[in-house]
């Protein structure tokens, strides 16, 4: 692996500036691209031939040696790296870090618990991994900044709808040289991940409640990324999944399960990943698994009734509109119909209550090069990039000025080999929360599910009735959450269940979080794009203000 050459690109090819090609440091600082792109691999290397001697690793020697792969040791040496992923996965409950459970034997279906890091949500498994990114950059900026100059100092943008926010400001609390600044939709995030959030003391953390929805905040994000002004004043970097240090962690965790069943298992050959799907960011990950050379015979997108990806892979058109009132959802009451028909619907898995979902981008890319390949075969590939480029920037051009796009067959069937889509409803995430706790519809009985790893479950159930499973193929789906940061949606589906208590799944890292000190900021509606930035700038000031008084005391 030494000396590999890393390359970045973004999904429109379209920068201002005329850089074609990012350094994975420049991807990471940056977060989105200037010409609203997200930023890729420019190539995929197949890593099948290294399994076998990965078998036995721990997680974070397993992630070195993916991340290896996409960074340049030039950039990062191997002895840097490796105190990077170890320091990351230290601060985790279980030694797998991602473990692997069975929820029915019978029938092949397994559990990935992705809750065992600090915030008890998936996304601490990228976000310590940024964190510590971020942290590493800095302190090598600031080593050469006399005692007298400005230093270099980030500041971190990001919108949540519940587990990011957290995350991030876990990975980002108390470190030198960055203010982090977290957007969430007002009342609409669960009381425990808000308190996650908010009670928070460092300084450095900054929380905005912002009227309106997920999309809202991630749009205020988007435009301070694009806004001229704001760049001039701060050196921003992103903490949502728009940011690729974010997906090529979380790449991780499907070898990791994949390795676990096999040391069960000598005779497992392909694995079907079931995926809560809201950001599109966890499943791509799985997407890139796969490209690297896992053997995924499948990755399945369960939706809740936000459901723009399932309506995608059944139609071909990326829209924000969904089917007219006249022709409702099934499994979905019409009250339910009206309320989705009019914008995003709050539901029990409000993580995913996202009306577009900002990585399907990067996955449109790849499959639109590969088309672009196809269609061109003797043509360099480079012009097969720039080609690829242009239709994503006018798909989401066209998205952003009529809310939908259609893409072309051929693309959707690239789309249909790997992937396939379940939709699942608000009561039936309930039914599988109940039915999983009796024993009822999975064998671990008493199992409490959170409502988004639920309808994983839902989904996973589904497509084992539709598909038969060859030998050696097994179901792992994904747990996102614990079920204690979803107190409302798990005590309203086991109210009748006699043997249930809170209680019991409730960890005591989450107990007096209502009795702390809350730091927060509302942002009423009306407020715009200058009031935030104006927000953000006088913290920083301050912030710096502070921070050089201590400096001379």
């Amino acid at each position: 692996m030494a000396g590999v050459t890393a390359r970045y690109s973004s999904t429109r090819f379209q920068d201002p500036a005329q850089k074609e090609y990012f350094s994975f440091e420049e991807v990471v600082l940056k977060g989105l691209a200037s010409d609203g792109g997200l930023f890729h691999p420019h190539s995929i290397p197949n890593i099948r031939s290294e399994l076998q001697s990965w078998q036995d690793l721990s997680f974070s020697d397993l992630a070195f040696n993916i991340m290896r792969h996409f960074i340049d040791d030039s950039e990062i040496s191997d002895s840097e790296l490796k105190t990077i992923a170890d320091s990351s996965y230290t601060p985790f409950r279980s030694k797998d870090v991602t473990p692997v459970i069975p929820l029915s034997k019978s029938s092949h279906l397994y559990l990935m618990e992705l809750f065992h890091g600090p915030t008890f949500a998936f996304k601490d498994v990228a976000l310590q991994f940024l964190g510590n990114l971020f942290s590493f950059f800095l302190v090598r900026k600031n080593k050469s900044v006399p005692s007298n100059a400005t230093r270099h100092h980030l500041t971190v943008i990001g919108a949540t709808s519940g587990d990011t926010g957290s995350a991030a400001i876990y990975g980002l609390r108390g470190k030198p040289d960055v203010s982090i600044f977290i957007m969430f939709p007002h009342g609409k995030v669960s009381p425990v991940q808000e308190l996650q959030m908010t009670t928070v003391p460092d300084p450095n953390v900054h929380c905005l409640s912002v009227t309106g929805t997920f999309d809202d905040c991630q749009d205020y994000v988007k435009a301070l990324f694009s806004d001229p002004e704001t760049n001039k004043i701060h050196h921003l970097a992103a903490v949502n999944s728009i940011n690729w240090a974010r997906i090529l962690a979380q790449i991780t965790y499907y070898f990791s399960a994949y390795f676990q069943l096999l040391r069960q298992q000598p005779d497992l050959k392909r694995i079907r990943y079931v995926v809560p799907t809201g950001n599109f960011g966890d499943i791509l990950a799985g997407y890139y698994a796969s490209r690297l050379g896992l053997p995924v015979s499948k990755l399945i997108i369960a939706t809740n009734e936000n459901d723009i990806l399932h309506r995608f892979w059944e139609t071909g058109t990326y829209s924000k509109s969904p089917k007219p009132a006249s022709e409702p959802h099934e499994g979905i009451p019409e009250d339910g119909a009206k309320a989705h028909e009019e914008g995003v619907k709050e539901t029990y898995s409000p993580a995913m209550d996202i009306l577009v979902s900002s990585n399907f981008e990067r996955l449109l890319w790849h499959l639109t090069f590969e088309h672009e390949c196809n269609l061109n075969p003797h043509v360099k590939s480079e012009l097969s990039v720039r080609q690829a480029g242009k239709k994503i920037n006018g798909w989401f051009q066209q998205l952003k000025n009529t809310g939908s796009f259609t893409v072309d067959p051929e693309i959707l069937e690239l789309a249909r080999e790997l992937f396939t889509s379940y939709r699942v409803s608000n009561p039936e995430t309930l039914d599988i929360i109940k039915g999983a706790y009796r024993g009822e519809a999975i064998e671990h009985k008493g199992y409490v599910l959170d409502p988004h790893s639920a309808i994983g479950v839902a989904a996973s159930l589904r497509e084992l009735q539709k598909a038969s499973l060859a030998p050696g193929e097994v179901v792992v789906s994904l747990a996102t959450a614990h079920p204690a940061k979803f107190a409302g949606a798990v005590e309203l589906a086991l109210k009748e269940e006699a043997d249930f208590s809170f209680d019991t799944v409730l960890p005591e890292e989450f107990k007096g979080l209502d009795a702390l000190e809350k730091r927060v900021v509302r942002v009423e509606e009306g407020k715009g794009l200058p009031e935030i930035r104006d927000l953000i700038t006088k913290e920083v000031e301050k912030e710096r203000a502070e921070r050089n008084g201590a400096a001379h005391d």
